[in-house]
């Protein structure tokens, strides 16, 4: 993964988020469930390491945006 840069974090509030997991579609429904509650970046694609297991994808969350309209905590 390229390296995080100052711009992604120069404000309280903004969040790089890292994941790593065992494939594509649970990466994928991790990115989703953060979407429903923040402002993030879209992604469109998993990235792979040569001889590591599972995938990894990167997103950018703005957690100064309010919890998404209709959404419990339980």
């Amino acid at each position: 993964m390229e390296a995080i840069n100052e711009v992604h974090l120069s404000e309280p509030g903004l969040v790089v988020v890292d994941v790593a997991a065992a494939d594509d579609e649970t990466a994928f429904a991790f990115h989703t469930a953060l979407a429903a509650r923040w402002a993030t970046t879209s992604v469109e694609r998993t990235t792979r390491e040569a001889g590591q297991p599972g995938v990894r994808l990167r997103c950018y969350l703005d957690l100064r945006q309010p919890i998404a309209p209709g959404h419990s905590d339980g």
